[in-house]
């Protein structure tokens, strides 16, 4: 059964951009086009832990963000729109159950937390990757 971490070692881009919960949209869109990426890890400074992974801001962010407050959203915290618990999967975690999360929380990014530390990010397209790779899952 194949693992995070096996799909991990695959990747080629293994760099996690990252955005603080108090930055603006407008930053956060600044990275995301810098970066060429589609959503971007979101951390914020907690006393007792240091930097803590709070969730995701994605393009669906950004998009509902702008139809809720035009153009004044880009001066907006992305605090505003990160909402709910944190979904995140472990390096142990099967492919199985990480696409279970994905389509139960309508993410297509996850997280991946060992020891309460940011070790990596595992997305929708690097599991379909992995599993083309795999002859024994295409039978």
């Amino acid at each position: 059964m194949a693992t995070v971490a096996d799909v991990l070692r695959e990747k080629k881009n293994t760099r996690i951009i990252t955005v603080r919960l108090r930055e603006t949209v407008a930053t956060a869109v600044t990275i995301m086009t810098r970066e060429n990426v589609h959503a971007l890890v979101v951390k914020d400074v907690c006393r007792t832990e240091g930097n803590t992974v709070v969730g995701i801001f994605s393009e669906r962010n950004l998009a509902g963000a702008v139809g809720a407050h035009g153009a004044s959203a880009l001066e907006m915290p992305i605090a505003n729109f990160v909402k709910g618990p944190l979904v995140s999967c472990a390096m142990n975690d099967s492919i199985e159950s990480v696409l279970r999360l994905m389509d139960e929380h309508q993410v297509r990014l996850l997280p991946v937390i060992e020891e309460h530390a940011l070790s990596g990010v595992i997305s929708i397209s690097d599991v379909i990757r992995h599993l083309v790779r795999v002859p024994a899952l295409a039978a």
